[in-house]
């Protein structure tokens, strides 16, 4: 068993009976009163947040997982089908993992999946794609001098807000952070 001092940001603990990546950690002592650790949690099933006291101390069962680094092949049903390139094996990865970052997706992208075992419990699309454009209203010669945005539909068929002079059949980045424009692709 560790205690909470060796608990960080992005530990997975299990919390009754529950695994939770710890999001915000901070250590307290309030004037002359006991110190102790508070921390914000998201459950890995449901994705709720909670917060919780931690005594200096106090023991915490931290989950050990393994990552490894897959290939997005192609989607089936509820699932990503994610081959390891060391092994070639297929694994069926839930969808619901990756959260909104699945409709980034592209065949042949690499993904990182953090096991339990066995398990898939935590999913991550890469930071930054790159997606060609194909649909939005046509641009206009000159559209660069307000932050005005307009709609566009990439190849994986997610939609983003990109400024007025990007056209179809670009290519673009996109932070699948928070779904923002970064740039062209020349």
């Amino acid at each position: 068993m560790a205690t909470t001092s060796d608990i960080h940001l992005g530990s997975v603990i299990r919390f009754n009976g529950e695994l939770c990546v710890i999001t915000e950690y901070q250590h307290r002592t309030p004037g002359n009163l006991r110190a102790f650790y508070q921390a914000k949690m998201k459950n890995v099933k449901t994705g709720k947040s909670a917060e919780y006291r931690f005594r200096s101390g106090e023991e915490v069962e931290l989950v050990r997982m393994e990552y490894k680094e897959l290939q997005y092949i192609y989607k089936e049903d509820a699932h990503l089908i994610c081959m390891d390139n060391e092994t070639y094996e297929q694994m069926h990865i839930p969808a619901d993992l990756f959260g909104e970052n699945a409709r980034f997706l592209k065949e042949g992208m690499t993904v990182k999946v953090a096991f339990e075992g066995d398990t898939p419990i935590i999913a991550d699309a890469p930071t930054f794609v790159e997606l060609e454009v194909t649909y939005t209203e046509p641009g206009e010669r000159g559209n660069t001098a307000t932050n005005t945005l307009k709609a566009a539909t990439l190849e994986t068929g997610a939609e983003v807000q990109v400024p007025l002079f990007v056209n179809i059949g670009e290519i673009i980045k996109i932070d699948t952070r928070d779904s923002s424009y970064c740039g062209k692709i020349k």
